[in-house]
């Protein structure tokens, strides 16, 4: 049985109170149905992994989130994740142990996970076609008059200025838009993508 991983201590220490019991239970919950998994820190969060990626774990503002990398195989479709009790696109909000399933499903799921990355069994991943990124006239002006902006966002990967031209066009009145461009802004001439704080340093 692999150790447990200091850096995950330290993560769920660091975590918001209501977090840490919630991150623990998960944790110790995943050693049990897959005594072999191995623990590390991937882009920043805690990352379980048996024979390959296999789950992880995380800790946000209000809620934690338990991701199972195989997740499309292991819930097909959505009355199969919510018969499981499990968000099958990783975006389930847990705020406390009440949200999770029972053990003895969680202890299911996760077996099934460890079976999959056992058998070898991979991912085949839909290709999309690319659609061009259309930039906001608003934002188009605030970075055509900022050189330093202007230099960053031509630099930028496709992903990156989709992610700003979504946060600034989901906007919901005037004001947060305006709000949102001037930090867009800001943060594009620092070379910042929208997401930098989550970004793996």
């Amino acid at each position: 049985m692999p150790p447990r991983n200091p850096q995950v201590d330290a993560y769920i220490q660091s975590a918001a109170p209501f977090a840490q019991p919630v991150l623990s239970y998960m944790r110790d919950i995943i050693h049990e149905a897959c005594p072999d998994v191995e623990e590390c820190i991937k882009w920043s969060m805690p990352s379980l992994e048996y024979k390959g990626p296999m789950c992880g774990i995380a800790a946000f503002k209000q809620h934690c989130v338990l991701g199972f990398w195989k997740h499309t195989l292991l819930f097909p479709d959505a009355a199969a994740a919510k018969e499981a009790g499990i968000i099958a696109d990783q975006r389930g909000r847990i705020t406390s142990l009440k949200d999770l399933p029972s053990k003895r499903v969680l202890i299911t799921i996760i077996k099934r996970a460890a079976a999959l990355n056992e058998a070898g069994i991979k991912v085949t991943r839909e290709q999309k076609a690319k659609t061009p990124v259309v930039i906001p006239k608003d934002l188009a002006a605030a970075i055509k008059a900022n050189p330093k902006a202007a230099a960053h966002f031509k630099a930028f990967s496709p992903s990156k200025r989709k992610d700003y031209v979504e946060w600034i066009t989901e906007a919901k009145t005037p004001g947060t838009r305006a709000k949102r461009l001037a930090t867009a802004i800001e943060w594009i001439a620092e070379g910042k993508g929208k997401n930098w704080k989550y970004e793996r340093k």
